[in-house]
């Protein structure tokens, strides 16, 4: 049968989606004689398909036998299997790995011109999220359940297992991972607002128990016009002058609205972990705390510090989701799995960390040489799959210093899509920034009406476009470390006049900005970017 579905998305690459393919039904019986099917969509961009089992008596799932085909020679950017989803997505052509167990997404090559993105889409209750593991095989992926799906009775549906095809532009301009989740299960959704925040951790690798550091952060917010800031971890034992009602009340007086951090004490709660600890496990407690932060005027929440991908993680992830919905809270889930849908069916849900981001400059030296490529690579992979919250766009250093430029770092603003954008350098940092760039940051939108993928190449350069309402954003970053000239194509343009604003990197430390104006008819055809640096263009039409 023929499926064609029209729907809009609060957040995302694209707010009008079509969900359009075409359907076939294969019925089998196993060898107790239960009907078995396998439901198989066909779609321009890919192909997904799930199972459905009937008349199960408290049943488990324990295995899936869905195995995937990776020829070894072809390149692949696939990330080993980690139970934040925080690693590198490095190019190989083997699947020779010490570990054989590997997360979505995974991005394929199979020919210069053929590309395929694995994934998985519509986690519900009753279901773990799944894996691959080519233990036996290297070009033999199979499908590996995290835990079994426990005590099911009646019709039961595995998740949809996703494989977005075509060119490259296909894959990051795709939607399919919300084509296939279930629609939105929210009656209002008016109170749901995207945008940016203020963020004290990134700068200070540390909580929010400073009141008067917390105060900087709002007074960052107001100036820059950011509607949100949010208070890390250890509010819960703020002081220095204040507490967190204090933090509030001052927020309130400047006109921003607060997000709180919370440990969703499932993972890391002991030997430094940080608080509030149990407050959201049970669900009495759950729906005492967040009714109080309503009526406090809290508008959302970051949860943090999940374990893992089985069912009662999945569960525990969509009970905290609705909760937070029925208090009008805007949710973001960090230490947890990669987005699968869920932004579709709950559109409260803001973005996802499941990434090795800029908070890692904060842990480890690795980022400072890997972050150019990395995050070159980002929008073919983690990106493609759902909002992804990486914290773009420092031009400080925190514990260990960045070697990507400043307009490589800006451009990573618009490059990497997320509902809430969060902003983690000092103020200082940001404040002594030209005006152009401070009024970039005070009219940047965090939800667009489409996307398109101009150029590129996992690793080495992209080229993204994105526009909302008469304002196109692109940004484009060298993964390189050496200087590198690219080719622009400005044809989505056509025929429309506009202004124009473009942010690329000056000649020198003490000079790191050249802002030039002009039409789009000056729109320059080619560009030449620095090592490891970037560009942003802001087209108004």
């Amino acid at each position: 049968k023929h499926i064609t579905e029209e729907y809009t998305m609060l957040t995302g690459k694209r707010l009008n989606c079509k969900n359009e393919a075409n359907e076939a039904i294969f019925t089998f019986s196993d060898q107790l004689g239960r009907e078995q099917r396998m439901v198989v969509r066909l779609y321009n961009d890919g192909v997904a398909f799930r199972y459905e089992l009937d008349n199960l008596q408290h049943t488990r799932v324990v295995n899936e036998r869905t195995t995937y085909q990776i020829a070894e020679g072809k390149k692949r950017w696939i990330q080993r299997w980690t139970e934040p989803y925080e690693d590198f997505f490095p190019m190989s052509t083997t699947g020779e790995s010490k570990t054989n167990h590997w997360g979505y997404p995974a991005l394929l090559q199979p020919n210069d011109n053929t590309w395929a993105l694995i994934s998985e889409a519509g986690i519900e209750r009753q279901h773990c999220a799944s894996s691959l593991r080519n233990d036996n095989t290297r070009d033999l992926y199979k499908v590996m359940l995290d835990d079994n799906t426990q005590n099911i009775t009646g019709t039961w549906t595995s998740p949809w297992r996703v494989i977005i095809t075509g060119s490259l532009a296909d894959v990051v301009e795709s939607t399919l991972i919300t084509d296939v989740s279930a629609p939105c299960r929210l009656d209002d959704t008016s109170w749901i607002k995207p945008g940016s925040a203020s963020w004290i951790y990134w700068a200070y690798n540390r909580g929010s128990k400073d009141f008067q550091i917390v105060k900087q952060y709002i007074d960052m917010a107001h100036q820059l016009n950011l509607p949100y800031i949010l208070i890390d971890h250890e509010w819960d034992i703020m002081g220095n002058g204040g507490d967190i009602k204090d933090a509030l009340r001052y927020a309130n007086e400047r006109g921003i609205k607060v997000l709180l951090w919370y440990n969703s004490s499932t993972a890391w709660t002991t030997n430094g972990a940080g608080g509030p600890l149990f407050r959201l496990n049970a669900p009495e407690n759950r729906e005492k705390e967040f009714a109080m932060l309503e009526e406090m005027g809290i508008a959302g929440v970051k949860i943090d510090f999940f374990s893992g991908d089985r069912q009662e993680t999945m569960e525990y992830c969509i009970d905290l989701i609705e909760c937070a919905a029925r208090h009008h809270l805007l949710v973001n889930l960090h230490g947890a799995t990669i987005p699968r849908g869920w932004q579709r069916t709950y559109p409260n849900l803001m973005t996802i960390e499941a990434v090795y981001g800029a908070e890692w400059y904060n842990n480890l030296p690795v980022l400072t040489n890997k972050a150019a490529a990395h995050n070159a690579t980002l929008p073919f992979t983690r990106n493609v799959i759902g909002p992804m919250d990486y914290t773009p766009c420092t031009f400080s250093d925190s514990q260990h210093p960045h070697i990507t430029t400043h307009a490589h770092e800006l451009a990573l603003s618009v490059l990497f899509e997320s509902a809430l954008q969060h902003w983690a350098d000092k103020p200082e940092s940001y404040l002594s920034q030209p005006k152009e760039v401070l009024n970039f940051m005070n009219a940047l939108p965090t939800v667009w009406d489409e996307t398109l993928l101009l150029s590129g190449y996992p690793g080495e350069d992209v080229v993204i476009a994105r526009r909302n309402g008469n304002k196109w954003y692109i940004a484009g970053i060298n993964g390189k470390d050496e200087e590198k000239t690219i080719t622009i194509d400005w044809s989505f343009l056509s025929g429309v006049k506009g202004s124009t604003t473009i942010y690329q990197d000056g000649k020198s430390k003490e000079k790191p900005w050249k802002i030039t104006k002009g039409t789009t008819k000056s729109l320059p055809k080619q560009m030449t970017l620095l090592p490891r640096g970037g560009f942003t263009a802001i087209v108004t039409l």
